[in-house]
């Protein structure tokens, strides 16, 4: 019994080993298992994938034209405002008296005007009837009826009404030139009074409120950022080696971080025609269509852009393809289980999981279908199990 005691852990070692050389034995040298696949036809869609931000083509900074203080916020951050919509309204009471002041300047200039037209016209009336009494004095000295210093009277008062007239017409010039000054003043009163009231320069929705009431605004500083809804998209970083069949109009698929699990439709608007040369990365405006009701400027987004589609297209699932020796193709299964790498030429590849194969593969031929780790060890030749 103490010979059979001592034996027992050396029987166990042993059959412990023999287990060890067994499993070895037949992870080495059993073929792996593969499954079969075999092209078919498929609606295919290529799309690159790009991420950025939420922007806003239109972005408007609206500010006073001068220095006041705010006396009334009439609009909020989220807004949608129209075109001259009033926005806010700053401290007017020395601009109205400015208007006022200058109103009364042109009420004193028209009346000015007036009496200078009225005097010019009595000055006419007088040099009428001084030029016509200088004619007939004129006439009579001819005939010998009057002496000729009496004419000559006449004369020198037909040439006073004459100086009279063209002195009434200067003055009238000048109350004219008075009062044009005066509408300008009144003019140029009524549009710093009308600066104290802010308008939205356009349709959109109010962004960003920067200023308050009781606060002082100056030329340039802005009370509110407006943008335009319309014009709202997704600058997206797209890899340069991922640009070909990108263009303006291509149909685009948008996700938000804040709405995760929902597509919004969209549109390239615009391609960027300077690549950064850090990343290697192009930036494509991507347009929501329709326009996104709700956005937030700033926000992570992704972007997939539809480069090319093709329907009824061979294909195979994306897992059997494999590149060897710079070159993409698949292991083909022949009769007796082995397999061989076939070299293809790919056309679209789907996010679906899914590549066309353009050619070098015959419709009918068997294709291995393995865990990737698997595939990465499969030489030519190699025995397979098809489950």
């Amino acid at each position: 019994m103490e010979k059979l005691a001592k034996i027992k852990p050396f029987i166990f070692w042993i059959a412990a080993l023999a287990l060890v050389g067994f499993l070895a034995k037949r992870a080495l040298f059993t073929p792996p298992q593969v499954s079969l696949v075999r092209l078919a036809r498929r609606d295919l869609t290529a799309q690159v994938y790009g991420n950025g931000t939420v922007e806003a083509k239109v972005v408007v900074g609206v500010s006073s034209r001068i220095t006041g203080r705010i006396t009334q916020v009439l609009a909020d951050q989220g807004d949608r405002v129209k075109a001259g919509q009033l926005l806010a309204r700053l401290e007017d009471d020395d601009f109205a008296a400015q208007v006022a002041q200058a109103q009364a300047e042109l009420s004193r200039a028209r009346a000015e005007t007036r009496a200078a037209e009225a005097g010019l016209n009595q000055a006419k009336a007088s040099l009428r009837l001084a030029a016509k009494n200088a004619q007939r004095f004129r006439a009579l000295v001819k005939d010998d009826l009057v002496s000729r210093q009496e004419a000559e009277q006449y004369d020198t008062a037909d040439a006073v009404a004459r100086d009279e007239a063209a002195r009434r017409q200067s003055e009238l010039e000048a109350s004219r030139m008075a009062e044009a000054a005066a509408r300008s003043a009144v003019a140029l009163a009524a549009s710093r009074l009308a600066d104290t009231r802010i308008l939205a320069p356009q349709d959109g929705i109010i962004v960003s409120r920067d200023l308050e009431q009781g606060g002082t605004v100056a030329p340039g500083l802005s009370i509110f950022t407006l943008a335009d809804p319309a014009l709202v998209w997704v600058k997206a970083n797209v890899d340069e080696a991922m640009l070909p069949g990108v263009a303006v109009g291509r149909p685009a698929t948008i996700s938000l971080r804040s709405e995760p699990g929902r597509d919004f439709p969209g549109q390239v608007a615009r391609l960027g025609r300077q690549s950064d040369r850090v990343t290697e990365e192009l930036e494509v405006d991507v347009a929501f269509t329709p326009a996104l009701p709700g956005f937030r400027l700033g926000e992570q987004a992704d972007v997939l852009i539809v480069s090319a589609s093709k329907d009824g297209a061979l294909a195979l699932p994306s897992a059997t393809v494999n590149s060897r020796g710079g070159k993409r193709g698949v292991w083909r299964v022949q009769g007796d289980g082995r397999i061989l790498f076939t070299p293809v030429v790919c056309g679209i590849e789907d996010r679906a999981g899914f590549t066309e194969i353009v050619s070098g593969l015959p419709a009918d031929v068997p294709v291995a279908l393995a865990p990737a780790p698997a595939m990465a060890k499969f030489q030519d030749g190699l025995k397979v199990r098809v489950k």
